[in-house]
């Protein structure tokens, strides 16, 4: 008898498993005696890794191979690594197919198989089959069927051990049949106790009580032939308990060969022939165990699912290799469809070294060499167990996986590159991912970015509000000869002329430049207001990324932002503590300057958001939202007097700037003077900072008027962002005051170089260019009063909901609802109710006497409805009567300012589940997104999900995808870049699918995408679009009331109430939840 010792370490308990792997003669067979009977062929009935182990060796030794496999199997490797092979098991279900014992006999005869090897699993211990093969006149490879019925039946092989004088677990003699068996012997000998399969089953039928299970390795003598497994119990004495054994193969057995130069599939050939051990050269005095050797059985199971497996198509296999690194694979290859019907095995790895922690660092090696994409894998789970202290220099018993919760710390495979492959399969599939307003492609040609001086940008304000504290620094602003500038362009500017589609690549692309040559700017505006969603929403981002980066590219001006007082970021109210929080996360990421406003001017919130930004230490620029005309006698609404006021009670509570935010353009040269004049005589100390939008072309004159009449500051953007719905001209701005006591200290040449750069890239986003259908500014703003970005939005809304044509309508009515609303501060989101409702009475062909006339039956956009019951604020000069109370009818009303009354949000609970969600890479950045946009950031972390980190491509390839044979780089991080070529965009397969091939740093790589399209042709069930939501809240048969809310109809971001017209019973729903409508949709019927 020859033992092979395994250094397997798989304990439990207390308790140790050591498995000793045996090759033998029987003791009762004489050198003498043995027959030679060479083999020329052996077929492997088995499947997968094993048999291709198999295959191998009969390879080495010259003997032809044949494989079986079953219908589900043809693709398998196994099936191709044969000489010949053959289909068995036609028509059977896919395990039952390897165990059909007269077709594998049946093949064999055919085929003149002289041995088969059973592997492992499968019919491996079934003696019924070593005794058809020795009836058919084929040789067996492993024991007698005798002694595998022995083997396999446990009783009767603790039986045997018993007779040997091996110590054993206590057990019973024979298989229980009762409960009331087994509670007697717990009785007798206590806990822990293990339910054992009596006749096999792979260690899947043992089950430990109460306690833990125990295995102990040992070697039995037996009548034996060929290879083995007997597995002990040890235990922490060192004592051994003989618990069974395998007669067969052991998954296990490359460990052994590793550490003792043993090739044991050779040697089972070998003896099967008739030779002996001496002659094979394996003598029990010459095994040496050599250094140590780990085997990790790569799979296809989740563990972070109780190892779940998954199936489906390997997408990238990309295996490790190196010393002391042996691979024995099964189907692991790029394209391999994992089945649901066999072992989850995809490879096994095994790792040798001089000792265990020298082979646990191969093999951690070895598993972050692997890219296996497509499924899930265990190699996360196994990189955690080989990282852990206890299992590298301590004992490891049965406990450690209980004990080691934290092994299901899981690290998430980024998989970056197939991700961005997806994305773009999908793109060049189905077209953009984001809503696409206008049918324009993106420029074709890319952006030259400005050379740029070596070392360090100069100093700018940025170091004086360090140095010297918010305080410090509204002294160094006023004190400052010359007109100071805010520059827009990374923010207001293209989100009003670009729908604020800008992306992070293309800002940090010229944002050194702007460092180097721009340190005496004010600030940059470049975070806030709308971006903020938009970024997560449609540009698939992180916001905070962005603001990270682009605070490391430019560390010297002022950062500035668009805080909507009590309302944040976002478009609703939110609980006091999550607005502080908001902004002390804010002004830890770099942010400097918070421009705090109202919607509706709400003293209140306004308050609650200084409070909060200066608490956090930024700059407080408190800014007045500017409307109507305070020279027009006749507009005494909003006059010159209320202002005033206004500012006092912004300067009483402590703003280190004043602001003038004139959203809509309204400023001409001559209201700018007298209302900027009167702030500079009653606040000769506080700077003064002016916004503008110049869609009526009379930006620039503004704002010089302005600082004739003494503002500090005034905003502006790069000639080629400037203009129309954006700010005035930087260029104009600089040369216009140059030489004057207002000269910015800017140079002109600098500008135009800043300007081009912005020229080529705007370029890139034609597809949201308001110049697509406005060519040029209009003096109406003058009349509708609609802000410069919602202007450009609400453009691309009306398109969306097919008002294109009537877009003068919508301009019209916008000053008709805002008369209908009480005549309102219009700035995000006051602007954004008025112009829903302005859509609203284009759509159903209202006048503004029609809408008053038919309030109470009218089924009002939402956010018109919110508005009316409280929910932003209280407008100056209250609520417009009785049109509130019509619309409003019993509806709650809420009264002061909305976010006093709700409950503090917990930030801990909220981080908590966003872990639970989307894994414990959460950060606190991440926690904030989700308190803004809870199910904008879910979508986006979904989208990453799916796609990966698409911010990584370029502009043109992430509208519009590669056209086919194109050639690009993505850079992932520095030093990390993929070259990517696109191939070809396949045929649709019957799943509805299109194989897109690229060339990924040199390899074939292939995707396959849904063709939404064609999947609607082939009569798919269509899914709902992400940005249609429907909530129906009635159900056939129910009574409704007239003006009782029916359900929630969404398009892009504006939300609809659908009333009842009339009272009565709901006859027939024929909408759902989630359902995508036409215009013209029936949703539900309703009979009086």
């Amino acid at each position: 008898m020859l033992l092979y010792f395994g250094g397997v370490k798989n304990g439990l308990g207390l308790l140790a498993l050591r498995r000793v792997y045996l090759l033998s003669r029987s003791a009762h067979t004489s050198p003498q005696t043995l027959e030679y009977r060479p083999i020329k062929k052996v077929m492997v009935a088995n499947r997968g890794e094993i048999a291709i182990r198999v295959f191998r060796a009969c390879t080495e030794l010259g003997i032809r191979t044949v494989a079986v496999y079953s219908e589900q199997d043809t693709g398998q490797m196994h099936r191709q690594k044969a000489d010949e092979a053959y289909l068995i098991g036609k028509g059977l279900p896919p395990v039952t197919a390897y165990l059909h014992i007269p077709d594998i006999i049946k093949v064999a005869k055919e085929n003149n198989v002289d041995a088969i090897h059973p592997g492992y699993g499968f019919l491996s211990e079934r003696s019924d089959f070593a005794q058809a093969c020795e009836e058919a006149g084929v040789r067996f490879i492993g024991p007698s069927p005798e002694v595998v019925r022995k083997m396999g039946d446990k009783v009767e092989a603790r039986a045997l051990a018993i007779q040997a004088g091996v110590p054993v677990v206590p057990g019973t003699d024979a298989p229980i049949s009762s409960l009331q068996e087994a509670q007697e012997f717990a009785k007798t000998y206590g806990f822990p106790i293990i339910f054992k399969a009596a006749y096999g089953g792979g260690g899947r039928g043992m089950r430990v009580v109460r306690e833990c299970e125990v295995c102990v390795c040992v070697c039995v003598r037996v009548g034996y032939e060929n290879a083995g497994t007997v597995e002990f119990l040890v235990d922490k004495h060192g004592k051994h308990y003989f618990i069974e054994v395998n007669s067969r193969l052991q998954v296990e057995h490359t460990v052994t060969e590793e550490i003792t130069d043993v090739d044991l599939v050779h040697a089972q050939l070998r003896v099967c022939e008739g030779r002996s051990l001496p002659e094979l050269g394996l003598k029990q005095d010459k095994i040496k165990i050599n250094g140590c050797a780990i085997q990790c059985r790569v799979t296809t199971e989740d563990p972070a699912r109780g190892f779940q497996p998954d199936t489906g198509r390997i997408e990238v296999f990309r295996s490790a290799e190196g010393m002391g690194i042996r691979l024995d694979s099964a189907s692991a290859f790029q394209g391999a469809l994992i089945s649901p019907h066999y072992d989850s095995l995809l490879v096994k790895v095994i790792a040798s070294g001089k000792d265990l922690p020298t082979a646990a660092s191969k093999m951690l090696r070895a598993l972050a060499e692997f890219r296996i994409r497509g499924v899930k894998t265990n190699i996360p789970f196994l990189q955690n167990v080989l990282s852990n202290h206890q299992f590298l220099y301590s004992t490891v018993d049965t406990q450690f996986i209980d004990e080691n919760q934290d092994l299901f710390n899981l690290k998430r495979a980024q998989n970056r590159a197939q991700k961005l492959l997806h994305y773009l399969g999908h793109v060049m599939v189905n077209g953009p991912t984001t809503p696409i307003p206008v049918k324009a492609k993106p420029s074709s040609t890319d952006p030259v970015i400005p050379s740029l001086p070596m070392g360090e940008p100069p100093a700018g304000f940025r170091e004086v509000l360090l140095k010297e504290g918010p305080e410090g620094f509204a002294r160094a602003v006023r004190q400052h000869q010359g007109l100071l500038l805010m520059d827009t362009t990374l923010r207001d500017a293209h989100q009003s002329l670009l729908a604020t589609r800008v992306r992070t690549h293309d800002l940090k692309k010229i944002a050194p430049y702007v460092a180097h040559n721009f340190s005496n700017l004010f600030s940059l505006e470049n975070w806030g207001g709308a971006t903020f969603d938009v970024a997560m929403r449609f540009l698939y981002e992180c916001p905070w990324r962005r603001l990270q980066e682009l605070r490391a590219l430019i560390p010297n001006v002022p950062f500035q932002m668009l805080l909507r007082g009590a309302n944040a970021v976002g478009y609703t109210n939110y609980p006091d503590n999550a607005v502080f929080k908001f902004c002390e996360v804010a002004k830890e990421n770099g942010m400097d300057i918070f421009r705090v406003f109202d919607s509706l001017n709400y003293l209140p919130n306004m308050l609650l958001g200084m409070e909060a930004a200066g608490s956090a230490g930024g700059v407080v620029e408190a800014a007045i939202s500017y409307t109507g005309d305070v020279s027009d006698p006749m507009r005494q609404k909003y006059s010159l007097e209320y202002y005033i006021q206004l500012a006092e009670e912004l300067v009483k509570a402590g703003t280190h700037i004043l602001s003038i935010k004139d959203m809509a353009g309204l400023l001409k040269p001559e209201p700018s003077r007298l209302l900027i004049t009167a702030l500079r005589d009653r606040f000769p100390d506080m700077p003064i900072h002016v916004h503008t939008h110049d869609t009526a072309g009379a930006g620039v004159a503004a704002m010089l008027a302005c600082a004739e009449a003494g503002a500090d500051i005034v905003d502006v953007a790069v000639d080629s962002m400037a203009g129309m719905t954006s700010q005035p001209s930087m260029g104009a701005l600089v040369a216009c005051t140059k030489g004057t006591k207002h000269d910015t200290g800017i140079s002109l040449e600098k500008v135009f170089d800043y300007s081009e750069y912005w020229e080529v890239t705007r370029g890139l986003y034609a597809p949201f260019d308001c110049t697509a259908t406005m060519k040029s500014g209009n003096a109406d703003v003058y009349e509708n009063e609609i802000p410069g970005g919602q202007y450009t939005n609400l453009h691309f809304q009306a398109h969306s909901m097919g008002l294109g044509n009537k877009f003068k309508e919508v301009k019209k009515a916008y000053a008709e609802a805002n008369r209908l609303l009480g005549d309102l501060i219009k700035v995000t989101p006051s602007s954004k109710i008025v112009g829903d409702l302005a859509q609203f009475m284009v759509q159903n062909s209202l006048s503004r006497a029609d809408v008053e006339e038919r309030a109470d039956e009218l089924s009002f956009p939402l956010s018109v409805v919110e508005f009316l019951q409280g929910h932003i604020g209280i407008p100056h000069g209250g609520f417009p009567e009785p049109f509130r109370s019509k619309v409003l009818k019993s509806l709650p009303r809420v009264e002061g300012r909305p976010g006093a009354s709700l409950p503090a949000m917990d930030f801990k609970k909220l981080e908590a589940d966003l872990r639970m969600a989307h894994g414990s890479e959460i950060t606190p950045e991440d926690v904030m997104s989700a308190a803004m946009y809870p199910k904008v950031f879910n979508e986006f972390k979904e989208f990453r999900r799916n796609f990966g980190p698409v911010d990584r491509l370029n502009t043109r390839l992430f509208l519009d995808g590669p056209k086919i044979a194109e050639e690009f780089e993505v850079e992932l991080e520095r030093g990390k870049t993929l070259h990517i070529k696109a191939l070809a965009l396949g045929d649709l397969n019957k799943a509805g699918q299109r194989e897109v091939f690229f060339e990924l740093n040199g390899q074939l790589r292939s995707v396959l995408v849904k063709d939404t399209v064609a999947m609607k042709e082939m009569h798919f069930h269509p899914k709902a679009l992400k940005d249609v939501r429907g909530q129906v809240g009635v159900k056939q048969g129910q009574k409704v009331e007239k003006g009782q809310p029916l359900c929630v109809l969404s398009a892009m971001k504006m939300e609809t109430v659908v009333n009842s017209p009339l009272s009565g019973t709901v006859a027939k729903v024929h909408v759902k939840a989630d359902s995508s409508l036409e215009g013209d949709d029936l949703i539900l019927e309703i009979t009086e």
